[in-house]
């Protein structure tokens, strides 16, 4: 679908909206729990794709070990789970897997984006459940506010606002244990917040053991009765863990929770920073703007060995980005018009990148086979125009623009490189809601968005000859719809690509391989509803492909094959029972099916799983609750499995535990 094939929908759309009855806006947002942020103006508002946010009451006691685990509680996320210290996962999106190949899904932390330069999202670990006001997941290619690795779409984490004070303390089963602290103050001119977090503990799985702290503050202030605000944030949180290693096939079915010998040293330690200053205004009731700033810092140190048959390695990364984003959004009256926003912004940022790599014993240093450092310079401009001619019709074209700049040397020997000239990457964008009967939206987006290689593949190393970015064109069309009984979502999409690149993940030179052409391709279904008095079921599925369509040359015979590690099935479906005012009992299982390792499709499939879990919840007291959770009721066996092009490598998951957590609310 292009903007020409939308354009025969829009007019039809126009001219019916102007007989429909409907006045209920247009709205494609599918919300779970209570929605409670830190005031931030900016947000998904005019972003008319597949739009899921979960409220912090559904977040804050979540026992998870990483914070990425909480998007299970989001349909349609696949979660990539490595268990390797402080490697641990990834989640993913829209046919994209999340080996770190491709890494489709832009982050965000309160506006702050959150991605390392090869697009993986470390600074996810720095933010904690009892700190999370809202998570926001946008899918799709028709968002313009930003630009590279929102290949996919992106997921945004807001931290809470208001007056609150709230503890947790949790341990479970696997011999883990946290405690965090948050307390926020809305007083006078001023608002505060800090978080404080510590985790520590045992896995299942022997020479698993890991400790993580975090702490983060907030400082805002807004003079009575003007119209601006300026604020700082910071964050840091640091992590030491040991790695319990792959282990082959015959290994894993015989006892999952070993640890090889060969990776009795395996380990790292990982320090991220995290800082800000914003200023927003809203001079008039029809104009706002925004200014952040930002320093991202990131420190990694890992020492790994995938198998017995290779030697270990010691990676480091270091990474410091800075930016600087600014929005303005106008809101004239027009007559004819419902609304009309106009919207417009730019973002600047510089990063220092550094990697290094050594093969080592038992972490003495052999050899050097990485020294690599370079920096790289990303622009992007963007506008849009909000335009509803109705109350029940809301158009939104847009068109984004970036340009990247850079320079890289190879430490070993010396050379320089120039960055290859992407020339300006233009990213036009179209989308459509219109809702002709109260509670049913009818939607439809098409977009485009960009990949260019990462690290030593952004650069002019072993090639005379620019390369140009991959191009994503992405469509999506969908039904959003409240009956008496049920909501839900229906949404069918397809995204294809250019020349798209591959990182090469365990490459000393930090290169890329192109792959060709690929396509992928989906259906969404979302359901919410009442099962019977006091008792609320939902359930989510999605069937997704994702091929290759015309591969590159040097790729071999591989078109019309799977790409590695995306499963066809994604699905969760669960059921909360208010069995008193004050305990509430749930009921949920989540599952996924199984994948292809290579793209020759021919190591085998693997990574299917079903899992059933249960939970109580009760109030002991009016600001105190007490919870329990059963993961992996029937103690089912799953696995994160890769092929290394020899045999495959399996990475066993938790079996059944019980996690115990006292939260309290004031």
């Amino acid at each position: 679908m292009t903007p020409r094939h939308l354009l025969t929908p829009l007019a039809l759309a126009l001219a019916l909206a102007s007989l429909s009855p409907a006045t209920q806006a247009a709205d494609t947002v599918f919300e779970l729990g209570r929605i409670d942020v830190s005031g931030q103006r900016d947000g998904p508002r005019g972003v008319l794709s597949s739009v899921d946010v979960v409220g912090g009451d559904r977040l804050q006691d979540a026992s998870v070990l990483e914070t990425w685990a909480l998007m299970r509680r989001v349909p349609g996320i696949q979660l990539t789970e490595f268990n390797q210290g402080t490697t641990s996962g990834k989640l993913s999106m829209r046919g994209f897997n999340g080996e770190g190949e491709v890494n489709a899904v832009k982050l965000l932390i309160d506006g702050i984006p959150s991605n390392s330069n090869d697009g993986n999202m470390p600074w996810i670990d720095a933010v904690w459940p009892l700190e999370i006001g809202r998570l926001t997941t946008v899918r799709g290619t028709n968002d313009p506010r930003f630009g590279q690795h929102q290949i996919a779409g992106h997921v945004e984490i807001d931290t809470r606002g208001g007056n609150y004070l709230s503890h947790r303390i949790g341990v479970d089963t696997l011999g883990q244990r946290d405690v965090q602290i948050a307390w926020g103050r809305d007083s006078g001119d001023w608002r505060s917040s800090l978080f404080v977090g510590w985790r520590d503990g045992e896995g299942q799985r022997e020479h698993s053991a890991s400790q993580r702290q975090v702490v983060a503050g907030q400082l805002f202030y807004q003079p009575e009765g003007r119209d601006w605000r300026v604020g700082v944030t910071a964050r840091q949180h640091e992590a030491d863990a040991q790695e319990p290693g792959y282990l082959t096939l015959a290994q894993s079915r015989q006892d999952p929770e070993q640890s090889p010998a060969h990776v009795a040293t395996d380990g790292g330690t990982r320090t991220l920073r995290q800082f800000s200053l914003r200023a927003d205004g809203q001079p008039a009731t029809n104009l706002d703007w925004q200014l952040l700033a930002w320093r991202n810092e990131f420190d990694d140190a890992r020492f790994v060995t995938f198998s017995a048959a290779v030697s270990q390695q010691e990676r480091n990364t270091l990474e410091t980005h800075h930016g600087l984003r600014a929005s303005l959004r106008w809101s004239p009256a027009v007559s004819g018009l419902h609304r009309l926003q106009l919207e417009a912004g730019g973002d600047i940022e510089l990063q220092d990148d550094a990697s290094l790599r050594y093969l080592t014993t038992s972490r003495a240093r052999q050899s050097t086979t990485r020294d690599q450092a370079w920096t790289q310079r990303t622009r992007g401009l963007y506008a849009q125009a909000l335009i509803e001619p109705t109350p029940t019709l809301r158009l939104v074209p847009a068109l984004r623009v970036d340009r990247l700049s850079g320079g890289f040397t190879n430490q070993l020997s010396g050379k320089t490189y120039e960055i290859n000239d992407y020339g300006t990457i233009s990213q036009p964008k179209l989308s459509a809601v219109w809702t002709p009967l109260p509670g049913h939206s009818l939607y439809a987006n098409w977009g485009r968005s960009f990949q260019v290689g990462v690290g030593a593949a952004m650069f002019k190393i072993s090639r005379v000859d620019d390369l140009a970015p991959s191009i994503n064109s992405g469509w999506e069309a969908g039904w959003k719809f409240s009956l008496p009984a049920v909501n839900g979502r229906l949404a069918l999409w397809q995204q294809t690509a250019t020349n798209e690149v591959m990182r090469k993940l365990n490459d000393p030179s930090n290169d890329s391989e192109n792959i060709g052409a690929t396509r992928r391709r989906g259906i969404d279904l979302q359901l919410r509803g009442a099962l019977a008095s006091r008792v609320d079921g939902w359930l989510g599925v999605s069937r997704q492909q994702a091929i290759i369509v015309t591969p590159d040359s040097s790729s071999g015979a591989v078109a019309g094959n799977e790409l590695d590690h995306v499963p066809r099935w994604l699905y969760s479906a669960g059921a909360d029972w208010q069995a008193t005012e004050s305990l509430q009992l749930s009921a949920w299982l989540q599952g996924q099916g199984s994948y292809e390792l290579n793209r020759a499709n021919s190591a085998g499939r693997f990574g299917a799983y079903t899992l059933l879990n249960l939970a109580a919840t009760w109030q002991v007291a009016p600001h105190w609750t007490l919870s329990a959770e059963l993961k992996n009721l029937a103690d089912r066996y799953t696995e994160y499995v890769w092929f290394d092009g020899t045999q495959s490598l399996h990475a066993p998951g938790a079996g059944r535990s019980l996690a115990l957590s006292l939260l309290s609310r004031f």
